[in-house]
């Protein structure tokens, strides 16, 4: 097949261009989106801690499995993205059309399984993720939220197809409104109308309904993507779907493992000091996912980019790509890390309005000063497992989060809050230092990966 033409389709031609302006061009409008999303994350998190801890709390419970599906998501998404990167890399646009597909495919029948076991068995999920006196709010709000799985997940899938065509602005657009929509229904559902912490996960619900679809009608109806999507072919092709799955798979596996440390995290903190050791976490944790945005963003450009290169077989642009994004991120980094130090009474704050919440002011405080030591070794471990996902070693990208998760973060928090009885203190630590040192493993790793294409190319 020929190589593509380029002016058909203006991401494509940012993807496939000069490195420096592909991670600016794709990264930024991903950024906004999900500054945006974020932007509602911390206003949720505030609008439920005016209602006390224990509803605070019960949002925290349920992050981490929630945090499983966008994983799930997320993973997925990155196995289609890279799949179809590939192929608009290699000039096969046929072959990204099907790819594109198959991950829509994949996703529904994900959902499918997954969606009636969450919903049905929220409060025993709620009991054994350790809520205890807040278990009955953890299900309330559990519920509600999952029922929305199966959008949440089409959802993900469809910023991958964005993302990985160049499409970025539309990503940008869905998850803005998203948020929006999020902004605007929580207070309301909240408070006028009384239902406190469910009225936090309806907002949820109804948001991504409205924002699939929007989605649904961008794919379906207006077909403004460079993909086309025909649902004839929906059904499973054991090629592409491995393509997809053995990226997409060890993607998913990676957001487990956080999400299981996250689990490990919270039932710590429980024990060593009780509920409010975990809305502290909870409130400050969303601050560190508000900060890393921009890292992020340039993550999500780099299974684009590095996918089309590896794709056209540009080995040495897979390397440059690399390098270009380390600089960015380790800038951006040293920035988030003076400024967290520097504002995190005022970043307590916004959580600690409440007369139920106050006294949680000088914890989120001293996690936040703690915890921003970890920001600049971030960009080392997520820009590399990005390479290994764009370029389809999805196995790679998973055993770096392992060492990362279970071998240095988990091993650490455990050693520092347990072993040596430093409490909540020592379980911040331990992230910081497991994140160190995971970071500066996977660094090693992927610069000798692109050395030996660079080689074998």
């Amino acid at each position: 097949m020929n190589p593509i033409d380029q002016s058909i389709h203006k991401g494509v031609s940012i993807l496939t261009g000069d490195p420096k302006k592909a991670i600016i061009a794709l990264s930024i409008p991903v950024i906004i989106a999900m500054l945006l999303q974020s932007i509602y994350n911390l206003v949720d998190a505030i609008w439920v801690a005016g209602l006390g801890e224990d509803a605070l709390a019960a949002v925290g419970f349920v992050t981490p499995l929630f945090l499983i599906l966008i994983g799930l998501g997320n993973g997925l998404g990155a196995g289609v993205s890279s799949a179809i990167a590939r192929r608009i890399g290699a000039g096969d646009r046929r072959g990204a059309d099907r790819a594109a597909m198959q991950g829509i495919g994949l996703i529904l029948i994900i959902a499918a399984l997954i969606t009636p076991v969450l919903v049905f068995f929220a409060e025993p999920i709620a009991t054994v993720l350790g809520a205890g006196d807040a278990t009955a709010l953890t299900a309330e709000y559990a519920r509600i939220v999952f029922a929305g799985t199966p959008f949440l997940l089409f959802a993900s899938i469809s910023y991958a197809i964005f993302n990985a065509e160049g499409s970025t602005k539309k990503t940008m657009y869905a998850m803005g409104a998203s948020a929006v929509f999020n902004c605007v229904l929580d207070p309301i559902l909240i408070y006028p109308m009384g239902l406190g912490v469910a009225g936090a996960a309806w907002a949820t619900l109804i948001s991504i309904l409205l924002v699939s679809a929007l989605i649904f009608y961008w794919l379906f109806i207006e077909r403004s993507t460079y993909v086309t999507l025909r649902r004839s072919e929906i059904r499973p092709e054991r090629e592409i779907a491995t393509d997809i799955i053995k990226v997409g798979i060890p993607g998913s596996l990676q957001f487990v493992m956080m999400s299981a440390v996250a689990i490990l995290i919270n039932a710590l903190l429980v024990t060593t000091t009780g509920n409010d050791a975990v809305a502290v976490y909870t409130a400050g944790w969303r601050v560190v996912l508000f900060s890393i945005i921009p890292l992020i963003g340039i993550s999500i450009a780099l299974i684009s980019i590095s996918g089309a290169s590896y794709g056209a077989q540009k080995f040495e642009r897979v390397r440059s790509v690399h390098k270009i994004a380390l600089g960015y991120g380790l800038l951006i980094s040293l920035i988030l890390t003076a400024a967290t130090w520097l504002l995190a009474p005022y970043l307590a704050m916004i959580f600690t309005y409440s007369p139920e919440s106050a006294h949680l002011a000088p914890g989120i405080t001293a996690f936040l000063r703690t915890i921003c030591w970890f920001f600049p070794f971030v960009p080392a471990g997520m820009f590399s497992s990005a390479i290994f996902q764009g370029t389809g070693r999805g196995v790679s990208a998973l055993i770096l989060e392992f060492f990362r998760n279970i071998i240095f973060i988990a091993v650490f928090i455990w050693i520092l809050g347990i072993t040596f009885s430093y409490g909540e203190v020592g379980i911040w630590w331990g992230v910081v230092a497991g994140n160190t040192c995971g970071g500066l493993f996977a660094l090693f790793w992927v610069r000798r990966y692109i050395s030996g294409l660079i080689r074998c190319g």
